[in-house]
């Protein structure tokens, strides 16, 4: 079967004897297609962006750079405030305890987390999710769910900023000097749950290895439907729009523009005509 490189978004690639020519590397960054490297436990750890000369790049910059702390803070708290509504969802798609208690963490999140109310939603979220023993230190199938699709994640969004134009390592709540997807690490925030209502759906063995059926179906939740503002779309689609209002909060200095999804299920978008 052959795929037009348009129809591309996102290369896995999951095989150590796989070769690749200096022509599909340059048709990759032609057609903004990210491609990802694993490592010896199949999990990505690196990836190439397309190097997009965007035509506003130096006016982006000065945006980031320009923008002022209150505004960062009130868009931080925009995002913690929907990743954990999100949280919120996913429990309760899968019948699991703590939704109003997630309404209640959403009611106290004040500009700029100051209250830390993503970290104790995190840790409520998740064990309500998968059990009160589970930790994300742990070796184990789930974790290794939540790795693999959180990097797929991550890279989509990167390819997006760059695409528009953002220097993604100046970031809005991160800003770790040597992180270079600072900024991606912001935005997935509210993106996270969907990969944890799927990997909590359907997780059977801990003690089994992520199966390359299971890598696939992961890299597919880029594809999955959210709900968004301006209507129901894909992840994909929905980080495209995310990343385009980034650019009205910072251009115009108000937060309220930020447009982020709502969790809604698990269906693949289904593409009309």
């Amino acid at each position: 079967m052959r795929v037009p490189f348009e129809d591309i978004a996102i290369i896995v690639l999951n095989h150590r004897e796989i070769l690749l020519t200096h022509p599909v590397l340059s048709a990759c960054g032609e057609y903004g297609i990210s491609m990802f490297a694993t490592d010896d436990a199949h999990q990505p750890n690196g990836v190439f962006l397309p190097f997009l000369q965007h035509s506003r790049a130096n006016r982006m910059l000065r945006m980031q750079l320009a923008a002022s702390k209150p505004l960062v803070k009130k868009t931080w708290a925009a995002i913690v405030r929907q990743k954990i509504t999100n949280q919120g969802l996913a429990l309760d798609f899968t019948a699991s305890e703590g939704g109003t208690q997630m309404v209640a963490f959403v009611q106290q999140v004040r500009s700029g987390d100051v209250t830390m109310m993503e970290s104790q939603a995190a840790a409520f979220h998740f064990a309500r999710l998968f059990g009160r023993d589970f930790r994300r230190s742990q070796l184990i199938w789930t974790n290794a769910a939540l790795n693999y699709g959180y990097a797929i994640l991550r890279g989509a969004i990167a390819r997006g900023l760059v695409a528009h134009g953002f220097f993604p390592s100046i970031g809005l709540q991160h800003a770790n000097e040597q992180n270079a997807f600072n900024l991606a690490d912001d935005l997935i925030e509210p993106f996270r749950p969907v990969i944890d209502l799927y990997v909590a759906s359907h997780r059977s063995d801990d003690a089994a290895d992520l199966l390359p059926i299971d890598k696939v179906a992961l890299v597919a939740l880029l594809n999955v439907d959210v709900l968004m503002p301006r209507g129901t779309m894909s992840v994909l689609t929905a980080i495209e729009q995310s990343i385009e209002s980034l650019i009205r909060v910072l251009d115009c200095s108000n937060e309220k523009l930020l447009e982020l999804p709502s969790l809604i299920g698990l269906e693949q978008h289904i593409v009309e005509g």
